[in-house]
């Protein structure tokens, strides 16, 4: 009877223990759903979808590199997901991060005015409004700035606000939780510029560009939970934000918004770069994209080194897009639900 009864007593504080041990019984004694660590969430990759994509790449008739998942799924999809591109433009999307972080800790305003002096200015061959309008430098607060790098690409903004950031090296002491050393910053716009091979120290691989991206989503909350991501150290209101001046972009309406049913909620950065000797470096777009059943396509498309004229190469980025759309939404258009505002969040300022 007594070694009955101890095993007895053995299975009951296994069982305790193991129910203990999971953490998922609230204070009123109610099971709860399991919290995943994000290294539990391993992506699932859709070969179908891989072999499309490849083809499609193949028009650009240069180095294409893609990476898109679903942060609520863990469904993927990659093309040289981990190989090095010149990011351009789409630097400024981490150049934000780091600023708004700096807002978010106290040591900066969003109506703070900085100081824009003349030999900031990106040279007139760079895309400007700010020098356009102010020739001889001028002034502007940090979420003017914000606004200016993020919906018009413009390159001064990003150069100043890569100053207040603490230059290259306040930049990347963000970047590298979020990234494990797969993207890199060293030079302003200004800087590779005047050097053609610069832009090529300024990089990033497709995948580590996603995970900026499901960082910041991750920071703005949800409707849908997921624990894909780590936190990316900005507060709710400064990711909204960010994600806002994303949506409201008109640049590159031809890339991953392209071919997209109209309608489509995609929140977004592009870069580009000169072309030399018949070559194009970087024709880029990464982004956030609403599903119609409410899910997102997080995205990274880089069209590298490609002889093929602007049209195409925005094409392969559509195309590229839509492929993933169409794979992973089963076909479905969007509808009056999913419309423009409505991204995954609330677009309007917290």
């Amino acid at each position: 009877m007594m070694i009955k009864e101890i095993v007895l007593a053995i299975f009951v504080a296994a069982a305790a223990f193991g129910c203990g041990f999971s953490g998922n019984v609230s204070e009123n004694g109610s099971r709860q759903k399991p919290v995943k660590e994000p290294s539990e969430q391993v992506p699932k990759s859709d070969p179908i979808l891989s072999r499309q994509i490849a083809e499609i790449a193949q028009e650009a008739k240069g180095k294409v590199g893609v990476y898109a998942i679903i942060p609520e799924t863990g469904e993927s999809v990659g093309l040289n997901e981990n190989e090095r591109f010149a990011m351009q433009s789409v630097v400024k999307l981490p150049i934000s991060m780091a600023v708004l972080q700096l807002v978010d800790q106290g040591k900066l305003r969003l109506d703070e005015t900085i100081v824009v002096a003349k030999d900031e200015l990106v040279p007139a061959r760079m895309h400007s409004p700010f020098r356009d309008k102010n020739p001889n430098g001028g002034e502007a607060t940090v979420e003017e700035l914000v606004k200016l790098a993020m919906s018009v690409s413009d390159g001064t903004a990003a150069d100043v606000l890569q100053r207040v950031a603490g230059g290259a090296e306040g930049v990347q002491a963000f970047i590298d939780p979020h990234t494990n050393g797969s993207m890199k910053v060293k030079y302003t716009h200004k800087e590779f510029s005047n050097d053609n091979e610069r832009q090529f120290e300024n990089w990033a691989t497709p995948r580590a560009a996603t995970e900026l991206l499901i960082a910041l989503r991750s920071a703005a909350g949800s409707e849908r939970s997921d624990t894909y991501a780590p936190l990316s150290g900005i507060s709710e209101q400064s990711a909204k934000l960010l994600l806002q001046f994303m949506a409201e972009t008109p640049t590159g309406p031809n890339r991953l918004k392209g071919l997209l049913p109209p309608g489509t909620a995609v929140a977004h950065k592009t870069g580009t770069s000169g072309t030399r000797d018949g070559i194009t470096f970087a024709t880029n777009d990464v982004g956030i994209i609403t599903m119609p059943n409410g899910d997102h396509i997080v995205i990274a498309v880089f069209v590298g080194s490609s002889p093929a004229d602007e049209k195409t190469r925005e094409a392969v980025i559509a195309r590229i897009a839509k492929a993933v759309f169409d794979r992973w939404s089963g076909g479905s258009r969007i509808g009056e639900t999913a419309g423009g505002a409505n991204l995954w969040i609330s677009m309007k300022k917290a």
